[in-house]
């Protein structure tokens, strides 16, 4: 009988193509409903498909590590003897969603499937990074023989480092740059080429070394630009092409914030609340004075749309790379939801577990540098939203109060805007309200 065709189904808000990462069934593989078949990585995230069939495997239409567009075939499956009743399949469902039995499977508490076989042979490692998979594949780290360190057994970065530093290889850590003095490598006989300190004869013998004076290095290392990271220059590149931005900022003084903090965790230190979310609190009050910033614009209608809520995204840096997960509705939120919310992105940031429905939908983005430690940055908004608002490392600083030189708690607050949605006035009024509130906390949340 035919075999029944399954393509990439649509995977979300400006997704349209995903890598294949692995296939987690092969040709001649039986398959029910609702079974995962292959993990792809987006732009977004990593996810399983589910198949909305039953069968057996016909044809896998593309090879790991190659490229599908949505709408592109992805596997055929046969039908199975007896031949599947009619509604045994779900359709062509969204990624990483299933028919109502799959979605069961609460995805947010990102419990790792139970180990099932593979092909009948291996079982399926609890790994949910794709970067601790291509750390693993690139070193010959079998993941099966590993046990994971991580809550619920899921195998981590930390677990395949060991790995590869107990056989004896080096965790590759990009390109390393020679001393000066350092030591030199022999040729290889015949080469005509130069050795580099941290290359072998062989390889020194592959690349040729410019004369002193002029030329480029040899090339280290080339490195795929893919996935997040390809996402992430494609979308700062957009908005450096098509946004006008301009920014501004502003020392602020946080000393009653911290101590408003202090106190807030002596009242009730089983449920702490950080300095980000006051600050994302005062944010979306502030975006409810100055709509202009919280909108993006429609070119092509020659219109600003301006959005009745806020989705607040939260710069994190992840495994994957530099995200933006959302608070949706964020207005809806007091200081302890928003702390809460966004802890919880980015713990899921960190462990590679953020959803496709979390890094989508955002409305105006909040980056807190600080963690880097500096103190200020000019940060490029995040296409296609309208501004972004920075905030650095809080400092212990002399300030002038009542015109006496006192030490205080000092931070610069950034606001890179999208200046076809609003000019200066409108800029400066924003930051000036945000900034107002950090300086008074107690009375700005009596009022928001």
């Amino acid at each position: 009988m035919n075999a029944r065709r399954f393509r990439l189904p649509d995977l979300g808000e400006g997704l349209t193509e995903a890598e294949v990462l692995r296939w987690l069934v092969g040709v001649g593989d039986s398959v029910a409903v609702d079974q995962p078949v292959v993990e792809v990585e987006t732009a977004k995230a990593s996810v399983e498909v589910p198949s909305p069939y039953a069968g057996v495997v016909a044809e896998l239409h593309a090879a790991e590590g190659g490229t599908v567009e949505v709408g592109a075939p992805l596997i055929s499956i046969a039908p199975a003897v007896p031949v599947p009743t009619a509604g045994e399949g779900s359709g062509n469902v969204l990624v990483g969603y299933g028919t109502a039995q799959a979605r069961r499977r609460e995805r947010r508490a990102r419990r790792p499937a139970p180990a099932a076989p593979v092909n009948g042979t291996a079982s399926r490692p609890l790994v949910i990074s794709p970067i601790v998979r291509r750390l693993a594949r690139d070193h010959h780290v079998d993941l099966t023989a590993l046990t994971g360190t991580a809550p619920g057994g899921v195998i981590a970065r930390r677990d395949v480092e060991r790995a590869i530093a107990a056989a004896g290889a080096p965790v590759a850590a990009g390109p390393s740059v020679p001393a000066a003095a350092g030591p030199s490598v022999p040729a290889a006989a015949g080469a005509g080429a130069t050795a580099v300190a941290g290359v072998s004869a062989t390889a020194a013998a592959e690349v040729s070394v410019p004369a002193a004076g002029g030329g480029l290095p040899p090339v280290g290392e080339r490195v795929s630009l893919r996935g997040v990271r390809r996402s992430v220059a494609d979308r700062l590149t957009r908005s450096r092409q098509e946004i006008p931005d301009a920014t501004t900022w502003v020392d602020v003084d946080a000393t009653d914030l911290v101590e408003t903090r202090r106190r807030t965790l002596a009242r009730d230190p089983e449920h702490p609340v950080g300095i980000l979310a006051f600050v994302a609190r005062f944010v979306v009050a502030g975006l409810a004075r100055y709509p202009d910033l919280n909108s993006r614009v429609d070119v092509a209608a020659g219109e600003i749309v301006r959005f009745a809520g806020v989705n607040l995204g939260i710069a994190a840096q992840g495994e994957r790379g530099l995200v933006v997960p959302v608070v949706h509705d964020a207005h809806r939120c007091n200081v302890r939801e928003l702390h809460a919310r966004i802890a919880r992105l980015a713990t899921d940031a960190r462990t590679g577990a953020l959803g496709v429905a979390d890094l989508t939908g955002g409305t105006f983005t909040l980056n807190n540098y600080g963690v880097f430690n500096v103190d200020g940055a000019t940060p490029i908004i995040n296409h296609p939203e309208a501004a972004l608002l920075g905030m650095g490392r809080i400092l212990d600083r002399p300030w002038v109060v009542d015109g006496e030189v006192v030490p205080r708690k000092i931070a610069q607050l950034s606001l890179t805007f999208d200046h076809r949605v609003c000019d200066g006035g409108t800029a400066a009024g924003f930051l000036r309200f945000v900034v107002d509130c950090v300086e008074h906390p107690a009375e700005a949340l009596a009022l928001i």
